[in-house]
């Protein structure tokens, strides 16, 4: 998932209460413990948001993964890594029972329709009783920024750009509420530069980038933050750049996969984002439903004629 997991990955493990919150059932009391460093680094490096805490008295296990959008293989994605995880914390101590693992899987972008709240990937015989694994699906691109806001934390407001409503009069808020609530300059550009991230992802066509960058240009603190050093700002826009070049990635190799039969190779997926920039999104999709499969793997093979 590129910049985006990184950008998340980081605010995450400076509001690992306010991740925790949202998932742990409701009026019970909470302690985050701290995260997970085990082996299990060695065995899978993607995964490492795993949180160690306790509710009430019983010791648990949050483990989130963010997904840039939700895919056919997620689920066994969720199921492999929660085997690492299981793994890695029988190691940790042995002769010990593993604490519960909570499982979720927090989406950015993928198709309209509702996702259902709970993914499973089954192992069983299809005639035996369900085994296998059971995961939540926490969907942020589908919720409202109401919704989101309603979570209680600056940490859940990065995802505001991807709601489903998202709009400029929207970010205003946003933005203004975490220069309210966020009491360091450095910690609000790091939010500040998330929600450019994800606003580059923009699952709903939006386009709020340029209205995000705006707004936090109108703040005098973090704008002299943001650029005092001069190769910040190339950074930022290298950072929605590399992000809207993985949603290209995404979502065109989804229709090449369903012209062609199989997933792209990374050569195509390097044609697919480059011609999708050079001769427009529009033309492409053309492209894609006008050419058979053999056709289109040809096309791609070809020189861009810019």
């Amino acid at each position: 998932m590129g910049d985006a997991d990184i950008t998340l990955r980081h605010i995450a493990r400076r509001c690992p209460g306010d991740l925790t919150r949202v998932f742990v059932p409701e009026g019970r009391p909470v302690e985050v413990l701290g995260w997970i460093d085990t082996q299990v680094t060695k065995l899978e490096r993607r995964l490492d948001k795993a949180l160690r805490m306790r509710v009430g008295d019983e010791p648990r296990v949050l483990h989130v993964e963010f997904c840039f959008a939700w895919r056919d293989e997620v689920p066994d994605q969720m199921f492999e890594y929660l085997g690492f995880l299981f793994a890695a914390l029988r190691r940790e101590a042995p002769g010990e029972p593993v604490p519960p693992i909570e499982s979720v899987a927090v989406v950015l972008s993928g198709r309209r329709q509702r996702l259902p709240a709970t993914g499973t990937r089954r192992t069983a015989w299809r005639e035996r009783q369900f085994s296998g694994a059971r995961f939540r699906i926490d969907a942020v691109y589908q919720r409202t920024v109401a919704e989101l806001r309603a979570r209680g934390s600056v940490f859940w407001l990065v995802f505001a750009p991807l709601a489903r409503d998202a709009s400029a009069a929207a970010m205003r808020e946003v933005v203004a509420e975490i220069h309210a609530r966020v009491a360091t300059g450095e910690e609000r550009v790091e939010l500040y530069t998330a929600l450019l991230v994800m606003a580059a992802i923009d699952p709903w066509g939006h386009n709020l980038r340029k209205e995000i960058v705006m707004l936090m240009d109108d703040r005098e603190t973090e704008k002299d933050l943001l650029w005092s050093v001069p190769w910040m700002r190339e950074a930022l826009d290298e950072r929605v750049r590399e992000a809207e070049q993985q949603a290209i990635a995404q979502l065109l190799g989804r229709l090449f996969a369903r012209r062609v039969g199989r997933r792209p190779t990374a050569e195509e997926e390097r044609s697919i984002v480059e011609r999708a920039q050079a001769i427009g999104l529009g033309d492409f999709d053309d492209a894609l439903l006008d050419l058979d499969g053999d056709a289109l793997v040809r096309w791609l093979a070809e020189p861009i004629r810019r």
